[in-house]
């Protein structure tokens, strides 16, 4: 078990896992998942970490066929500009290795901000906290246990 499904089994929240055999040379960890679990791949979202002008970490969860588009993540937070945290920093704040970062269960809680595109799909899957390792949920369910909140910061 991972943080983040200790989290969602703590508060019964409605998910599914899904696990595949992770290939330490895939280029890109979410397509990897996509390809490896026959998965829709704007329905499988990554986990990134951005941060603020004044060093604030924010979660942004964007799908993994697009980019993160951190203009837009910094008007979403309230901030000047945003820029991608460094990998040491996201690790010791989430709890998570790069790569299996789940915006669920998290060491520390960071605001976190969920591409509006996945209010399109019943079910959208995130890292459940380890490269491999998927948890299928509702965006909403999401939103509601990180205190996320629904913006434009992805683009294809």
């Amino acid at each position: 078990m991972t943080p983040a499904l200790d989290l969602l089994k703590k508060v019964r929240a409605e998910h599914r896992i899904h696990s595949y055999e992770h290939d330490p040379k895939a280029a890109s960890y979410g397509l990897e998942a996509a390809e490896k679990l026959n998965l829709n791949p704007k329905q499988v979202f990554k986990t990134l970490l951005a941060a603020t002008e004044k060093g604030e970490l924010l979660v942004a969860v964007v799908p993994v066929v697009g980019t993160l588009d951190l203009k837009a993540l910094a008007q979403a937070a309230g901030a000047k500009k945003c820029e991608m945290a460094d990998p040491a920093a996201a690790q010791r704040s989430t709890g998570y290795l790069v790569g299996g970062i789940s915006p669920l269960g998290q060491k520390k809680r960071l605001r976190t901000f969920i591409d509006q595109s996945s209010q399109a799909f019943e079910t959208i899957h995130v890292s459940a906290g380890r490269r491999g390792l998927e948890v299928e949920l509702a965006a909403g369910v999401l939103a509601e246990h990180t205190q996320g909140q629904f913006a434009d910061i992805g683009r294809e």
